[in-house]
């Protein structure tokens, strides 16, 4: 059997995608020596051992909650915290942690780095997201992100006036209808691309500022990735901040982007419009 399967199968505590990564990292020996390799084959005459670093602790961490009861948690996400880590070896405080200890040992969550993850927000952006804290009201949230019955409003600081502004027309705000596609040359960036997955943002107006910059109200109706941030870089009106999409945008300590209000209905029936205050 291979070294991988192995492992998954003496020690479910652990799916094979993590012990793929203990392989990988050294952290597990055959027959005395270090073995990197997932599909080593083995049986049960190899001496197997492996040495896993210690899981973090993170009850004493908190995050701002707005909204709580026994199915749901609401955050105010601080810029600079991530929804989840990319994987089992993360030392890193994540929204997902802070769920986690919030559910409590009874939930019926996967116990994994996604653990209540309904949605995401990029590490930049600051705001309201939503958890779930037991396996039927996760699905029941992301049925609603599925099914396009969410509404979300973003806060964008831009490093201009976007020119649709000059025209009369787009007075009380104008939408974005561009495709998005993954960008082949940085595979973990998006760009505008015809042959992408729809996406549409609407856009208004709200404030401008001395040097130029400006304050937007974003209403996005579907949920790519990145899609804000590749929409408005688009059309030359990059978000203050985003060193990714920014081409020479306006410098700041973080990026200036926070969801600001979601409307979705929670598992006890009712619709609730959530709101995250700007924190820095």
């Amino acid at each position: 059997m291979r070294l991988d399967s192995y492992l998954a199968k003496h020690h479910p505590e652990h799916s094979r995608a993590t012990w793929q990564k203990f392989i990988k990292f050294g952290y597990v020996t055959v027959d005395g020596a270090t073995e990197e390799n997932v599909a080593r084959a083995v049986d049960s005459s190899n001496f197997i051992k492996f040495d896993l670093p210690a899981t973090p602790d993170f009850a004493d961490q908190k995050l701002p909650i707005i909204y709580e009861d026994d199915n749901v948690l609401v955050i105010n996400k601080p810029a600079g915290v991530l929804t989840h880590s990319k994987g089992a070896l993360s030392d890193e405080f994540t929204v997902a942690d802070f769920i986690k200890t919030q559910a409590g040992k009874t939930s019926d969550l996967p116990d994994n780095n996604r653990f209540g993850i309904v949605h995401r927000l990029d590490r930049g952006t600051s705001g309201v997201i939503i958890g779930a804290k037991n396996a039927a009201s996760l699905k029941y949230l992301q049925k609603q992100f599925s099914d396009h019955k969410v509404k979300k409003t973003y806060l964008a600081v831009v490093g201009k006036v976007p020119k649709q502004f000059d025209e009369k027309e787009t007075e009380d705000g104008f939408r974005i209808d561009l495709p998005i596609g993954r960008n082949p040359k940085k595979p973990a960036t998006f760009r505008v691309d015809p042959k992408g997955k729809p996406a549409v943002t609407d856009v208004r107006l709200l404030q401008t500022f001395p040097d130029g910059t400006a304050l937007l109200e974003l209403k996005p109706q579907t949920g790519r990735t990145h899609q804000l941030r590749v929409h408005l870089a688009y059309i030359g009106a990059p978000i203050v901040g985003d060193v990714v999409y920014g081409d020479g945008a306006k410098a700041a300590e973080r990026m200036l982007l926070h969801a600001r209000e979601l409307e979705i209905t929670i598992p006890a029936g009712q619709r609730k419009t959530f709101t995250a205050e700007c924190q820095k």
